[in-house]
C-alpha cells in the first residue's frame, strides 16, 4: 500500500512520526472536547435559546451541503481527465472528495461544537467566573484548531506515504477539494450572517431602540445562527485549505529542488506545530483578579511560537545534511560541512510573518489603540464621519499589511540569493509553512470570536445580572480583535501560498514543455499584450466577486429588515408577551445565501480557465498575479475596516461618547453595518477565492498548454466567457416568497 521506496531508513521514520503527531492532535481535539461539554450549562432558558441556534445552524449547514453536492461530484469526475495516468488520475479524484470531506467536517463539527461551548460559556460568566468563561470559550475554539491542524497534516501525509514521489501531482486534488468547499462555507456562511446581522441592527439598534439581542428582535437568533456558520465553519474551513495548500505548494517546489528532503521537511514543521500547539493553546489562561483575555491569549501564541521554532531548528539542523550542500556561508551552515540551514530561516521568516500580522491587525483593530479611538471619536459628529474615518483606516492599514508581507517574501528569497530559482520558490513557500505552523493556535483565536458573540447574546436574551453581561461583552470585544487578527493571517497566507503555486504553475509548465524555469518566467514579462491583459482581468476579479456577495448581503438584509418590521408591528411581541418567529428569518437567511452562492463559485472556477484557453498560459499567468495583488489589498482593507467600525460601536456601548442609546452609538451602529459584510462576507472570502483560482490554473496548466493553438476550443472558450459575462450580470429572480414579504411590509 506504501510507497517509500528510496526513503531512508530515518525517513520511513520520520513520515510515522509525522502521521503519529497528527493522530495525536486529533485526540487532544477529543480530550478538549469532553471537557467543554462536561461544563455547566446554566439554566434551562439559556439552553433553550442555544437549542434554537444549534437548530438554526445545522439546517443551513445541510442545506448548504445539498446544494453543492451535486457540483463536488461533478468536478471530482472532472479532475479524473486532469492527470495523466489512471493511477495518478484515481488518486487525484479520490484526494480531491477527501480533501472536500475533511474541509466540510472540520467547519461541520467545530461548528457544532461552539454552538454548545457558547452556553456554557454564558453559564461561567453568571458564576461571575472570568477565567472559567475564558477557559471553556477558548478550548471550544481550540477543537476546531486541532480538528484542522490533525486532518489536514494526516490527509497530506497519508497521501505522501502512498504515493512516494508522484504524491504532489496527487496532493493537487486535495488541496482543490479543500479549497473549493472553504469557498462556498465563506460565501455562503458571508451572506447568511450579514444578512441577519445587518437586519437586526438596523431595526433594533436604530429605529426601535432596543438592545443588540432582545429577545423581542426577530433576527437575534439567526444573527447568532450567523456568527457559527460564517465565522466558525467558514473560518475552520478557510485556514483548513490554507493549510493544504501551502503544503502542496512546499511539496511541489520541494521536490523540484531538494529531493526527499525538500517534500518531508515541511511535514516534520507541521507536526512539530501540531506539539506546539497543543502546548500553547492549553497554557491560555488567566484570573478573576487580572482579567486580561488578551493578554492570556497572546501568551499561549508566543509559547506556541517558542516551541515550534525549538523544535523545527532541531529537525534542520540533524535532517539538512548531504555532501553537496558544502561551500555555504557560515549564516547558511553554522560552520558545519555539508549542513543546510536555509530552509529553517525561510521557515523561521513564516513565523516572524504571523506575529507581526498578529501585532499589525491587533493595533488597527483593538479598542486601547488610536485607529479604532479615531473612528469613535468621528462618531459624534455623525454617521458620514464614522464611515469616512473606518475607510481611512482600512486603506492605510493595507499599506502596512502589503510591506510586511513584501519584506518576509524578500527575506525569504534573500535567504536562497544566487542559487536555481526553484529554491528561491522553495524559500517563499517555507516561509508559507512557517507561517501557519501554529494552525491550531490560529483557529482557537478565531472561534473564540464567536464563541463569545453568541455567548453574549444569550446573556442578554436570558437577562442574566449586569456583572456577568459585563464578562461577556470584555470577551466579545477581544473576540472582536482575535477574529480580525486570524483574519489578517489568513489573508497573509493566502498571498504566500498564492505565490508559491504561482512558482509551482511556472515549474508545471516548465515540465510540460521542457522549457527553462527562466524562459517561461521571461515569457511573463508585462511587455507582453497578452500578459498585460491578463493581469487587468485578474485585477479585477477580486472586485467583481466582492461586488456580487455584498450586494448578495444587501438584498437579504432587506428582506430581513422587512420582516423583522412586520413581525414587530405586533403588539404582543413588542411588549414581549409573545416571542417573535425566530424560525421564518432564519429560512430566510438560509434561503437567500443558497440562492446567491452559486455565482460566485462558478466565476472562481471558469474565469481563469477561460482566460488560459483564450488568451494561451502567458496571459493566465498575468491574470493570476494581478488577482493575487488586487484580492489582498481589497481583504486586508474590507477586513480591518470592518474590525475597526465593530470595535468604535463596542467602546462607545462600554460607556465612552454617551454610551448606549446617544447619537454617537447610532452613527457606530451604521459604521458596524457597512462594515459588516466586508470583514465577514466578501474580505474573508477573497482568501479561498485567490487559492481556487491557483489551484485551477495550476490543473488545467496541462489541458491549457496542450490545446493553446486549438481554433474549436479557442470558440469554445469565447462562448463561455459570454455565458460567464451573461451570468455576472444578471440579477437573480426574486422568489414568491420574497415578492409576498415585500407585499406585506
Amino acid at each position: 500500500m506504501f510507497n517509500l521506496d528510496g526513503f531512508t531508513q530515518l525517513e520511513v521514520v520520520a513520515l510515522w512520526g509525522v502521521l503519529a503527531a497528527a493522530i495525536l492532535g486529533l485526540l487532544y481535539a477529543g480530550f478538549l472536547c469532553a471537557q467543554v461539554l462536561s461544563a455547566d450549562k446554566g439554566s434551562a432558558e439559556m439552553q433553550k435559546i442555544s437549542r434554537a441556534i444549534l437548530i438554526g445552524s445545522n439546517a443551513y449547514l445541510y442545506k448548504q451541503f445539498k446544494t453543492i453536492s451535486f457540483l463536488i461530484l461533478l468536478v471530482t469526475a472532472a479532475l479524473y481527465f486532469t492527470a495523466g495516468s489512471a493511477h495518478i488520475a484515481v488518486g487525484r479524484a479520490c484526494a480531491f472528495l477527501m480533501g472536500s470531506i475533511f474541509s466540510a467536517m472540520v467547519g461541520f463539527i467545530g461548528m457544532n461544537l461552539a454552538v454548545r461551548g457558547n452556553v456554557r460559556v454564558a453559564a461561567a460568566a453568571q458564576r461571575r467566573s472570568f477565567s472559567e468563561a475564558l477557559k471553556v470559550a477558548y478550548r471550544t475554539g481550540t477543537v476546531t484548531g486541532m480538528l484542522t491542524d490533525g486532518l489536514g497534516l494526516f490527509g497530506g501525509t497519508l497521501i505522501f506515504m502512498i504515493y512516494g514521489e508522484k504524491a504532489y501531482e496527487v496532493l493537487l486534488g486535495f488541496g482543490f477539494g479543500g479549497t473549493l468547499i472553504a469557498l462556498f462555507m465563506r460565501v455562503g456562511g458571508g451572506i447568511f450572517t450579514k444578512a441577519a446581522d445587518v437586519g437586526a441592527d438596523i431595526v433594533g439598534k436604530i429605529e426601535k431602540d432596543i438592545p443588540e439581542d432582545d429577545p423581542r428582535n426577530a433576527a437575534t437568533i439567526a444573527d447568532n445562527v450567523g456568527d457559527n456558520v460564517g465565522d466558525c465553519a467558514g473560518m475552520a474551513s478557510d485556514i483548513f485549505e490554507s493549510y493544504e495548500v501551502t503544503i502542496v505548494a512546499a511539496m511541489i517546489l520541494g521536490w523540484a529542488s531538494y529531493g526527499h528532503q525538500g517534500v518531508i521537511f515541511p511535514l516534520l514543521v507541521r507536526a512539530i506545530g501540531v506539539i506546539a500547539s497543543i502546548v500553547g493553546t492549553y497554557a491560555v489562561r488567566t484570573t478573576d483578579d487580572l482579567r486580561d483575555a488578551m493578554k492570556a491569549i497572546t501568551n499561549g501564541f508566543f509559547i506556541s511560537a517558542a516551541v515550534s521554532v525549538t523544535g523545527f531548528v532541531l529537525a534542520g539542523f540533524f535532517y539538512f545534511r548531504k555532501p553537496e550542500y558544502e561551500g555555504l556561508a557560515v549564516w547558511a551552515n553554522l560552520g558545519i560541512a555539508g549542513l543546510d540551514m536555509r530552509p529553517v530561516w525561510a521557515t523561521f521568516v513564516g513565523i516572524v510573518l504571523a506575529l507581526a500580522i498578529q501585532r499589525l491587525t491587533q493595533y488597527f483593530t483593538h479598542t486601547e489603540h488610536k485607529p479604532v479611538k479615531s473612528i469613535a471619536e468621528s462618531c459624534q459628529t455623525g454617521h458620514a464621519t464614522a464611515i469616512i474615518t473606518g475607510f481611512a483606516v482600512g486603506l492605510e492599514s493595507t499599506v502596512w499589511a502589503i510591506l510586511v508581507i513584501g519584506s518576509a517574501i524578500a527575506m525569504s528569497a534573500l535567504i536562497y540569493t544566487g542559487t536555481d530559482p526553484t529554491f528561491v520558490a522553495y524559500g517563499v513557500s517555507m516561509c508559507g509553512i512557517g507561517m501557519l505552523t501554529l494552525t491550531g493556535d490560529n483557529i482557537s483565536m478565531d472561534v473564540f470570536g464567536p464563541v463569545a458573540d453568541n455567548a453574549n447574546g444569550i446573556g442578554e436574551m436570558a437577562k442574566l445580572p449586569r456583572e456577568a453581561r459585563q464578562i461577556l461583552s470584555d470577551l466579545d470585544a477581544v473576540g472582536n480583535t482575535t477574529k480580525a487578527i486570524t483574519k489578517g493571517i489568513a489573508i497573509a497566507s493566502a498571498v504566500v501560498a498564492a505565490i508559491s503555486l504561482f512558482n509551482a504553475y511556472i515549474t508545471d509548465i516548465s515540465t510540460i514543455t521542457k522549457d527553462a524555469y527562466d524562459t517561461i518566467a521571461a515569457g511573463l514579462s508585462v511587455s507582453y499584450p497578452n500578459v498585460f491583459i491578463g493581469l487587468l482581468i485578474g485585477g479585477s476579479i477580486p472586485f467583481l466577486f466582492s461586488s456580487l456577495t455584498i450586494k448578495a448581503v444587501g438584498r437579504a438584509a432587506f428582506l430581513i429588515v422587512k420582516e423583522v418590521r412586520e413581525q414587530l408591528k405586533d403588539k404582543d411581541v413588542w411588549e414581549g408577551k409573545k416571542l417573535p418567529d425566530y424560525a421564518r428569518v432564519v429560512a430566510i437567511c438560509t434561503a437567500a445565501a443558497q440562492k446567491e452562492l452559486i455565482r460566485p463559485g462558478i466565476l472562481a472556477i471558469a474565469a481563469p480557465l477561460i482566460v488560459g484557453f483564450l488568451l494561451k498560459k502567458e496571459a493566465l499567468g498575468g491574470f493570476l498575479a494581478g488577482m493575487i495583488l488586487s484580492g489582498q489589498l481589497l481583504a486586508v482593507f474590507m477586513s480591518n475596516a470592518g474590525g475597526g467600525w465593530d470595535n468604535a460601536k463596542k467602546l462607545i456601548e462600554d460607556g465612552v461618547l454617551g454610551g448606549k442609546g446617544s447619537e454617537a452609538h447610532k452613527a457606530s451602529v451604521t459604521g458596524d453595518t457597512v462594515g459588516d459584510p466586508l470583514k465577514d462576507t466578501a474580505g474573508p472570502a477573497l482568501n479561498p477565492l485567490i487559492k481556487v483560482m491557483n489551484m485551477v490554473a495550476l490543473l488545467a496548466i496541462p489541458l491549457v498548454v496542450k490545446y493553446e493553438n486549438s481554433v474549436p476550443v479557442f470558440w469554445c472558450a469565447a462562448g463561455a466567457a459570454v455565458l460567464l459575462i451573461a451570468l455576472v450580470i444578471r440579477d437573480a429572480e426574486k422568489s414568491q416568497e420574497e415578492l409576498e414579504i415585500i407585499k406585506r411590509a
